[in-house]
């Protein structure tokens, strides 16, 4: 990834108006990915979807020209979860799909995700093509060949349905109090049809977007409103979506905060105990050591990846197993879809918990997190934080302190100007020490 010119670790992102988010950048970047993913033979045809940004019509309709000018018919989809477009690029046969979001940044930021034509994100050799062709100046296709447009009006039906499928037919969600909150984002019309429709009694918030609101004060970076609704309503549990709908974080009955490791943990158990989980459990490098040592105690293997839901998936394929997942709230669950997906991982979740009889509180008592700790220092340009003489030092140095009882670790941001900073132990203390002084460090190397 560090070849790339414009790909992080989950598409291109940035600041609205700054390069390269600019309808300039978008135009040349829609034809770039029209040549990089024609086939020979085939009416070509891309699906672009957006979340619920102002900035999306504008880079929708950049990204439609671009195509259109490489020869390759759009489907526009509107706003819709990020994994909708994974899902319905496979059920149009299309030749790869487009999510105009920057998931859970503010409404200034925006950015682009690709998928293939599986449905899956994009591998490194696809992203490199396009690249290679946005160093190409811009050849129009003959007139006669250039690409149509059409809008797909009923892609929130057909993806509320895809949802319902993925649970057993008998499954029901009768009798369960529930709160969602959409983000002012993707899931905004589509969540609460899922859920009502399988029975559930729901209230939602965040989900009257108006194009400057997503993700503010509202999603699963900011759970306190999500909180105070649960316990006001006295719901069950409430359920949080970030902006473009591929994360979901839980709140239990009494307001606690139920991270992605937990719910990879109370999915993962739940599976084992009835013979129902192929194979093992990924995490990344930032899962808790808690969730590792949980399910190597029941007798289920664990490996750690990358940090990006695309490292996971590669894993879980390299191993053939099905689950893997992110603390965010990311997970992948490949016998339900193909692609980080928030609504499906709550409804396996939800699923884990009515099988098991027992409430989201007790089964999640399964595992103890370590107490863990992360600081994102802002730096003015990415770099690898192991390049540097003085951080190398004063990790050798945190990781004396923590011994064998902890672990450190350092990484640069694939879609911010951030170096994340974090360590686990068993102490609190110490690990809040640890943490708050290699920030130091790395704010000083930076500066």
């Amino acid at each position: 990834m560090s070849e790339r010119k414009y790909f992080g670790t989950d598409g291109i992102r940035g600041r609205v108006g700054e390069f390269p988010i600019t309808p300039e950048f978008m135009l040349k970047l829609g034809w770039a990915a029209g040549q990089a993913f024609k086939r020979d033979g085939h009416r070509n045809s891309v699906l672009i979807g957006k979340d619920t940004r102002l900035s999306g019509y504008m880079f929708e309709s950049a990204l439609e020209a671009g195509l259109s000018a490489a020869g390759v018919d759009v489907k526009l989809l509107g706003p819709m979860p990020t994994p909708a477009i994974a899902y319905l690029t496979r059920t149009f046969r299309a030749s790869a799909g487009i999510v105009i979001s920057a998931s859970h940044n503010p409404h200034h930021d925006n950015g682009i995700k690709f998928f293939s034509a599986d449905g899956t994100k994009l591998d490194d050799a696809l992203e490199a093509e396009i690249e290679r062709w946005l160093d190409m100046p811009i050849q129009v296709c003959e007139p006669a060949e250039l690409g149509k447009a059409s809008r797909v009006d009923d892609a929130p039906g057909r993806y509320v349905e895809f949802c319902k499928s993925t649970v057993p037919n008998e499954f029901t969600l009768d009798g369960m109090k529930i709160v969602l909150d959409c983000a002012h984002g993707a899931t905004y019309h589509v969540a609460p049809k899922v859920f009502s429709e399988l029975g559930a009694r729901v209230s939602v918030i965040g989900a009257d977007p108006d194009g400057l609101n997503i993700n503010l004060n509202v999603g699963s970076t900011h759970l306190e409103a999500l909180k105070a609704a649960v316990v006001g309503k006295g719901a069950d549990l409430g359920i949080a979506f970030d902006g473009d709908g591929d994360r979901v974080l839980m709140v239990d009955r009494d307001g606690s905060e139920v991270d992605g490791d937990e719910l990879l943990y109370v999915i993962a158990s739940q599976r084992f105990a009835e013979g129902s989980l192929k194979g093992g459990v990924v995490g990344t490098l930032m899962t808790n050591l808690g969730v590792e040592l949980a399910l190597n105690e029941i007798g289920i293997e664990f490996e750690r990846a990358n940090v990006g839901d695309r490292y996971v998936m590669e894993r879980l394929v390299a191993n053939n197993w099905v689950l893997g997942g992110e603390g965010s709230g990311h997970m992948v669950i490949r016998d339900c879809t193909s692609t980080g997906d928030g609504i499906v991982s709550a409804l396996q979740t939800l699923l884990a918990v009515r099988k098991s009889g027992k409430t989201l509180s007790d089964i999640r008592l399964g595992m103890s997190k370590l107490p863990q700790k992360m600081i994102n220092v802002r730096v003015s340009q990415r770099f690898d934080p192991f390049s540097r003489d003085d951080i190398v030092a004063a990790v050798q140095k945190a990781e004396s302190d923590l011994g064998s009882s902890g672990r450190i670790l350092l990484r640069a941001s694939g879609t911010e100007p951030l170096i994340r900073v974090m360590a686990e132990g068993q102490d609190a203390e110490d690990i809040l020490r640890v943490v708050e002084e290699l920030a130091k460090v790395v704010e000083n190397s930076a500066a």
